[in-house]
């Protein structure tokens, strides 16, 4: 049987209803962590709680809109009220809505930045200072996706968010060296299933044939590389963004 390696250890995660947040939920589960999961999807996040809880795993569950400030200083709060802090907090939720820019409003465009962006800093910053009144050297992972380095049309705003998550992620890196907690990012590859941006099937097989590894995004895939990164194994490693995409933004086969 393969070591538990973070056994005790309290992990946050955010967008935890969703197909990476239910994979990055269980993988942690596995490992012997406790849980701290946060949708806004009430009924959805309960059945992950529910499920993790039937097999042993200590699991609390946050109905959180991380759009509003207040819902997400009471998340903090739940979290502090629990455990003084976390060791790991993973910055996943976020959103994908298909819009050009010709035709985008400014509501389109601020709703992506306040949960792709804006979400990601205020949860950092408040349990940053948690971790570092508490004395933990803890851990935060940010998801950041391809189309931070690769334009396509339709998806303005989204990339914009995700080189926004990518420059975050290094400055408060170093920001939070001195007090050893470590901020890193994971760019995940296309997974379907998504229930916030659905996308159809013809796009999923669009992908797989544009991925040089010839697959989708399966459970392991992401989840082994952001439980690697806030592992001791990774305990000099800060500021990184580690791609985890079949080479899907490596460049083109043809």
């Amino acid at each position: 049987m393969t070591e538990r390696r973070f056994i005790g250890k309290k992990v946050v995660i955010t967008g935890a209803a969703g197909v990476f947040g239910r994979w990055i939920a269980r993988a942690y589960a596995v490992e012997g962590a406790k849980l701290y999961l946060s949708d806004i999807r009430e009924d959805a996040l309960r059945d992950v709680a529910d499920e993790l809880k039937q097999e042993g795993v200590e699991v609390h569950w946050h109905v959180t809109n991380l759009v509003d400030e207040h819902s997400v200083n009471e998340l903090v709060h739940v979290v502090e009220h629990q455990w003084n802090a976390p060791d790991i907090v993973i910055n996943n939720a976020g959103i994908y809505p298909y819009r050009t820019l010709m035709n985008m409003t400014l509501q389109d465009w601020n709703d992506t930045m306040d949960l792709n962006l804006a979400a990601p800093f205020l949860l950092t910053q408040q349990f940053a200072n948690q971790m570092i009144v508490s004395g933990v050297e803890g851990s935060f992972i940010n998801i950041s996706s391809g189309a931070a380095s690769t334009a396509g049309v339709g998806m303005g705003n989204y990339s914009v968010s995700k080189v926004g998550i990518e420059m975050l992620t290094k400055t408060f890196a170093l920001e939070l060296s001195p007090y050893r907690i470590r901020v890193n990012a994971v760019v995940p590859g296309y997974a379907p299933g998504s229930e916030v941006s659905v996308m159809t099937q013809a796009h999923t097989e669009h992908m797989i044939k544009i991925t040089p590894l010839g697959r989708t995004s399966g459970p392991d895939d992401a989840p082994q590389a952001i439980l690697y990164l806030t592992s001791e194994l990774a305990s000099f490693i800060t500021g990184s963004i580690l791609t985890v995409d079949g080479g899907r933004t490596a460049g083109r086969l043809k």
